[in-house]
């Protein structure tokens, strides 16, 4: 799923910080109805009040279960990557680029939005479990062609304790193959146990549980850990999201479905959209497409990882 807010303002505010066990910050998860009369409601833990990124990593979005239909109409993105990850049901992906893929559990949906892309997203009415993670592309990446990857195997990092699927980045020496355009790591861990899973020092991390009982993890939140830190330990039994990358020193505006760098670039995307120029047509999809929201009257401004 995408920002589908009807009212978007920058999005910058969210989740309330606090302090965490062993030097890391709770990030609470504020509720975001989506719109519609058969809606989901998720939970957005980034960005946040105070920090807006972990890693490339900008937007977290964690839904289900619940039992829903779940219809996404066309709507552009610029200047990111989508990541879909579902815990379960089934999600039907088309895009400007002619693109009609299916995802189900443990498989990647990776859409590299780069100058301009549109997308539409569907599924009949099934439990659906996930999460909807983007990743801002830097400078010198983000006005690349518009590009998709389905990936319905990854490779996994198993220890004492511990089975980790890498969806982005690496972990431990296992690499995704999916597209990264910055030092980054996405995983899924399935926990039994005790275990201490790898990390990059160089890189902040979050971790969000997705199922069951992990102590060092609260459900509904994402635990922010600073750089610094070559081992995660964690105990229990269920599944996290790990999510991490150096630290993203650009500064960014984010408003709606758009990550760009200035107000001014901002309206131009939503002026591209509202005239259909710039994010080509999804086929096949049988509604219309999303209108961009109103521009907020105040003028965005570009911010870094924390506010």
């Amino acid at each position: 799923m995408s920002n589908l807010e009807h009212d978007p303002q920058e999005i910058r505010c969210g989740a309330e910080a606090g302090p965490a066990a062993g030097g890391g910050e709770v990030l609470v998860g504020r509720a975001v109805p989506l719109g519609g009369p058969r809606a989901m409601t998720v939970s957005r833990t980034l960005p946040g009040a105070h920090r807006r990124m972990i890693g490339a990593w900008c937007f977290v979005d964690a839904y289900g279960p619940e039992r829903a239909t779940m219809r996404v109409p066309p709507h552009p993105h610029t200047g990111l990557q989508t990541v879909s990850w579902l815990v379960a049901g089934e999600v039907l992906h088309r895009d400007s680029l002619g693109t009609l893929q299916e995802i189900r559990p443990g498989q990647l949906n990776l859409m590299t939005a780069g100058r301009g892309i549109s997308h539409s997203e569907e599924s009949p009415e099934t439990v659906l479990h996930g999460v909807q993670l983007w990743v801002a592309l830097p400078g010198e990446h983000r006005d690349t062609g518009p590009a998709f990857e389905h990936h319905g195997v990854l490779p996994v990092l198993a220890g004492p304790g511990f089975e980790a699927t890498v969806i982005m980045g690496s972990l431990g020496g296992v690499s995704s193959p999916a597209t990264a355009f910055s030092p980054l790591v996405g995983a899924e861990i399935a926990v039994d146990g005790a275990c201490e899973v790898p990390l990059s020092p160089g890189f902040e991390h979050g971790v969000l549980l997705l199922d069951g009982g992990v102590e060092q993890v609260s459900p509904g939140s994402l635990t922010y850990l600073p750089p610094g830190r070559s081992g995660l330990r964690l105990s229990g039994r269920g599944r996290v999201l790990l999510i991490g990358g150096e630290p993203f020193g650009e500064e960014i505006v984010m408003w709606w479905n758009f990550v760009g760098r200035s107000h001014d670039e901002i309206a131009a995307f939503r002026k591209d959209w509202m005239e259909g120029e710039g994010f080509g047509a999804v086929e096949g999809f049988d509604g219309a497409p999303l209108p961009a929201p109103v521009l907020p009257a105040t003028r965005l401004k570009p911010r870094g990882r924390v506010r």
